[in-house]
């Protein structure tokens, strides 16, 4: 009866090791589509936008849009629009309406228990991908505005220069770098082109 038992027992641990071994294949692979998520899912769904197809803007729904990126978020005050997108960062020290310094910051990358739910919530993964002369469309106040990328840079996490005030108006954007926070920032600097309507591409109103 022994010898029995043992034979038995014997036979159970390679099946239980073989559940163990394709569970654990099973998990690095779901942990692996989670990191590549914001890489998959542009070739899943659109990559991009056209503006065009863009709706109005709406009064109580401030936006960003990076058409070559497909960036289409709300912004907002505080630290917890970065749940939803992009945080407005000292709003007093600008906006598309009244110039100045108009700061926008969102997620590089933010892993989230699903593939969707961590594209959603890394909106800026892909700016390392834009150039100067890309066009950027902020949506404030029920009005559209545009502008246009013409610099870019990479700075360290204590160079807080880059949300100083300042007297002529402009959009700066920015996240971490893919190493984090401690890395490092890369930042956008767009001029704007004022209230536009949206055709083929960002055109100022008359």
């Amino acid at each position: 009866m022994l010898s029995l038992k043992s034979k038995k027992s014997s036979s159970v641990l390679p099946k239980i090791m073989t559940v163990f071994g394709v569970l654990l294949f099973c998990s690095g692979l779901y942990l692996l589509t989670l990191v590549g998520a914001p890489v998959i899912m542009p070739y899943v769904m659109s990559s991009s936008i056209d503006p065009a197809k863009l709706e109005s803007p709406k009064q109580n729904d401030n936006r960003i849009i990076i058409p070559k990126i497909g960036v289409n978020i709300s912004y907002g005050e505080g630290e917890k629009s970065l749940n939803n997108g992009a945080w407005w960062r000292y709003p007093e020290r600008g906006n598309p309406e009244k110039g100045g310094n108009f700061i926008l910051a969102a997620h590089r990358f933010e892993i989230q228990p699903t593939p969707q739910a961590t594209w959603e919530k890394s909106p800026f993964y892909r700016i390392e991908q834009l150039s100067i002369g890309d066009e950027v469309i902020v949506d404030y106040n029920g009005k559209r505005y545009g502008y246009k990328i013409d610099e870019r840079k990479d700075v360290k996490p204590d160079q807080i220069e880059i949300e100083a005030a300042s007297q002529t108006p402009k959009l700066t954007l920015y996240s971490c770098t893919l190493g984090g926070a401690k890395d490092g920032r890369i930042v956008l600097i767009a001029k704007p082109l004022g209230e536009v309507t949206i055709k083929n591409n960002p055109q100022p109103t008359s």
